[in-house]
C-alpha cells in the first residue's frame, strides 16, 4: 500500500474539523525510509483542545480499529489505530504548544529528547494541511543554533563511569552489563554526531541508525559498518573498535568546536579500572 497516499486521505478527515489548524506527516514515511513494518505518524495541530469525540471521528470514518487512546498527558493527546491494514500513530497538540517547544529548542537551546523529536518532525515532516503554519515553523527550525550544538555535545560527550569498567566486565564475561555499557556509549556517540551535523534527534533511542548515519557528513570513516560490527562482533574486538571511534569522534569535536576543552573528558574515557596486583 502507498503509505503517503493513505496518510493524505486520513489527513483530510482531520482537516474537516474547524479546530484543526494543520496536519503534518512525520516519521519514516515523511523521510522516505519506510519499509513493510512502517506505520503512519501524524501530528495534528489544534487551535483548541479536542474532545474525545473529535479525536474518534476520523477513526470511525476511516473504519479504523482502536489500539490505544490516551488522555491529555505531557501536553499531548495521542491515539493509535489500524485502518486498511496500516497502523496510524496520532499525536495531537495545541499549535501553541509546538510554538513553545520550538522556542525552547531553537531559542533556549533545550536538549530534551522529546522536544528534539518534535522539532525534527517539523524539520522533515510533510504538510498535509495548514501549509502556511507549517512553513513558518519550518523557517524557525531551518537554522541549527551554535549554542544548541555545543549544549548537545557537552551533554553526550561524557561516557559515564561504567565505561571505565570495560576490561573488568570483559574478563568476568559479564555480558549483560558489558553490552548495556556498549549500547549506552554508542547512544552517546550518536548524540554527539547529531550535534556535529546540526541535525535534530528524531527518536530518543536513535531509531533508523543506518539511514541517519548515511545522511551525515561529519563522522568517522566507515562509521555505519563499524558501529554495526561492535554489536555483532566478538566483545574484545568490539571494545577496541569502540575505543578507536571515541577518539575519532572527540577529534571531530575538537576541530569543529575548539572552544570545548575535551582533554579531561578524553583522559577519563581512556581510563581503565585497575586490576589488583596481589603478591
Amino acid at each position: 500500500m502507498e503509505l503517503r497516499g493513505l496518510a493524505s486521505k486520513i489527513g483530510r478527515l482531520y482537516e474537516k474539523n474547524p479546530k484543526v489548524e494543520a496536519v503534518l506527516l512525520g516519521g519514516s514515511v515523511a523521510r522516505g525510509w519506510e519499509d513493510d513494518y512502517s506505520d503512519i505518524e501524524l501530528f495534528v495541530l489544534w487551535k483548541e483542545g479536542p474532545t474525545d469525540e473529535q479525536r474518534k471521528a476520523p477513526i470511525i470514518e476511516s473504519k479504523g480499529t482502536m489500539i490505544d487512546f490516551h488522555p491529555y498527558e505531557d501536553e499531548e493527546w495521542s491515539e493509535t489505530y489500524i485502518t486498511q491494514g496500516v497502523k496510524l500513530e496520532i499525536s495531537n497538540f495545541l499549535t501553541e504548544t509546538i510554538h513553545n517547544v520550538l522556542n525552547d529548542v531553537i531559542g533556549s537551546y533545550d536538549t530534551d529528547s522529546d522536544k528534539q523529536c518534535i522539532v525534527a518532525t517539523i524539520d522533515h515532516g510533510v504538510a498535509l494541511s495548514g501549509n502556511s503554519i507549517i512553513e513558518k515553523m519550518k523557517e524557525t527550525v531551518s537554522v541549527y543554533p551554535d549554542e544548541l550544538r555545543a549544549a548537545m555535545v557537552n551533554e553526550h560527550v561524557v561516557l559515564g563511569n561504567r565505561w571505565n569498567n570495560r576490561e573488568a566486565l570483559l574478563e568476568r564475561e559479564d555480558w549483560l552489563m558489558l553490552y548495556s555499557v556498549i549500547v549506552g556509549v554508542q547512544a552517546n556517540i550518536m548524540g554527539v554526531l547529531f550535534a556535529l551535523n546540526r541535525q535534530f534527534v528524531h527518536h530518543p533511542a536513535f531509531k533508523w541508525q543506518k539511514q541517519t548515519l548515511r545522511s551525515m557528513v561529519l563522522t568517522p570513516e566507515n562509521i555505519e559498518k563499524r558501529l554495526e560490527s561492535i554489536l555483532l562482533g566478538h566483545p574484545t574486538s568490539s571494545i577496541k573498535e569502540l575505543e578507536a571511534i571515541i577518539e575519532e569522534v572527540y577529534d571531530l569535536v575538537q576541530r569543529q568546536l575548539p572552544q570545548i576543552n575535551l582533554s579531561a573528558v578524553l583522559e577519563k574515557s581512556l581510563f581503565l579500572r585497575p586490576k589488583h596486583q596481589v603478591e
